[in-house]
């Protein structure tokens, strides 16, 4: 047999080779189903089911008994049912925001409970009003809430001439193992943390000096 053939029967064992490799790792690509990549969605729209008309007259500045209408809205596409929670809180100019791994310290004013099946959308009203609220040193002070109907006392929460409140909406998960909420959700080996807040700023007019 000469060298000729020898080099020509070995080139074709290793181009067969070759191509059997990349058949079989195209096959299996195109059979083995992806890691489905795990999350939800969390948003909040304004009075029009639109990302606009957030603020009574177009103005970040809230008096008293004004009425702001919000859809907060949660899609779970986890792949399974699940049981999430918003929770509601009030922060001012020195509470900071929830970060990716802790919640935001400022105070729990209510929250929104509710099971999701697969590809639910959840969409729920978010109307409220500021109640009462006092000034004393040049600094605004909110004592009560009233969203969707119901009256909440929050104590001694003020900022500085009434700037940068903000409302915090947190997305927290039921975890089974734990049996317990807990702030964002884990998937695909990772934990994730969705959040949105709110900001305004609550004007002195209507508000009676004390």
């Amino acid at each position: 047999m000469s060298f000729r053939c020898l080099w020509t029967r070995r080139t074709l064992v290793v181009l067969f080779i070759t191509l059997l490799i990349v058949f079989e790792l195209t096959a299996y690509a195109i059979t083995t189903p992806r890691p489905r990549e795990e999350f939800f969605q969390f948003y909040i729209l304004g009075a029009n089911h639109m990302t606009s008309n957030y603020y009574p007259r177009n103005d970040a500045n809230i008096y008293i008994s004004d009425r702001i209408a919000l859809y907060i809205g949660v899609c779970d596409e986890m792949g399974t049912v699940q049981l999430v929670s918003i929770r509601v809180k009030i922060g001012n100019q020195t509470i900071g925001a929830p970060d990716d791994l802790r919640a935001s310290r400022a105070p729990l004013v209510t929250e929104f409970t509710r099971f999701l099946q697969q590809n639910e959308t959840w969409e729920t009203p978010f109307v409220w009003t500021i109640a009462n609220g006092t000034m004393r040193n040049g600094s605004i002070n909110i004592s009560m809430l009233r969203i969707n109907n119901m009256t909440y006392q929050i104590s001694d929460w003020s900022s500085k001439n009434g700037a940068n409140f903000r409302l915090i909406f947190e997305l927290w998960t039921w975890r089974t193992d734990t049996n317990a909420f807990e702030y964002g959700w884990s998937a695909n080996g990772q934990h994730r943390v969705a959040w949105l807040q709110f900001w305004f700023n609550m004007t002195s007019d209507s508000i009676a000096p004390r």
